[in-house]
């Protein structure tokens, strides 16, 4: 009869223990202000969350699990689940990152030129050196008789004249990729359990459907469109593990 009773409490004891519950929670920042946009994390399960525009959030978690906070411009929280935190809600404040005022400065340092801006910015060598002979071949004067007219040609007189098209874009993908990176850092996508070599390719999977054209055309990202771009990562991120799952 004991040895039943004591079969019978560990087996509550186990199932209390492997429970998961929903943990509900708010975050804010020091001046008590509610915040949006923040990827919430449960680190042994990886399920990921956003929290609403009145800061509230709710995922799974069981007691021992551990979440991460990530938001642009704040640091990094962790929390480790108790009993308390299951029973009541949890209540989390980040701290703002000193690291944002170098991003900021960084920002509005952006010229939109690519010849100046790839001075400050580095680029991959292949995207250098492409450049490079982009602009050897561009400074090339052409043979005059090239563009000479033929006989019999009509020859359109010389004026103000006037443009026809759009204007050309001051960024590409590559620029607008390099521009990511940097803003967001190399440890924003670590964290998603990215290898570094491949960092580049899943920005250039995430930007696929991701409208850019103002963006490209300007050569000016706002913190709208980053917080975009965040989104766009976080609802990619597990179709882009999808074929590795399967394999």
């Amino acid at each position: 009869m004991k040895i039943k009773l004591l079969f019978l409490l560990f087996n509550l004891l186990f199932i209390n223990i492997s429970a998961q519950d929903y943990i509900f929670g708010k975050i804010t920042t020091e001046e008590n202000i509610e915040l949006p946009e923040v990827a919430v994390i449960n680190i042994r399960t990886d399920e990921r969350v956003i929290t609403n525009k009145d800061g509230h959030f709710m995922i799974l978690a069981k007691m021992g699990d551990e979440l991460r906070f990530v938001k642009t411009g704040y640091e990094r929280f962790q929390k480790k689940i108790s009993p308390e935190n299951i029973s009541s809600p949890l209540n989390i404040v980040l701290i703002r990152s000193l690291a944002t005022i170098e991003e900021v400065e960084i920002k509005k340092g952006l010229t939109g030129d690519l010849k100046i801006d790839s001075k400050t910015y580095s680029a991959p060598k292949k995207v250098q050196q492409l450049r490079n002979e982009i602009d050897r071949y561009i400074v090339q004067k052409s043979d005059p008789r090239v563009l000479a007219a033929k006989a019999g040609e009509f020859v359109q007189p010389k004026g103000q004249g006037f443009s026809i098209g759009g204007s050309k874009n001051k960024w590409d993908d590559i620029d607008f990729a390099n521009y990511l990176m940097q803003s967001l850092g190399e440890q924003y996508f670590t964290d998603l359990q990215l290898e570094k070599a491949e960092i580049q390719y899943f920005i250039r999977y995430a930007l696929v459907g991701f409208e850019r054209k103002k963006i490209l055309k300007y050569g000016f990202c706002s913190d709208q469109d980053l917080m975009r771009f965040q989104r766009a990562v976080l609802s990619r991120i597990a179709s882009y593990r999808a074929p590795k799952t399967q394999k």
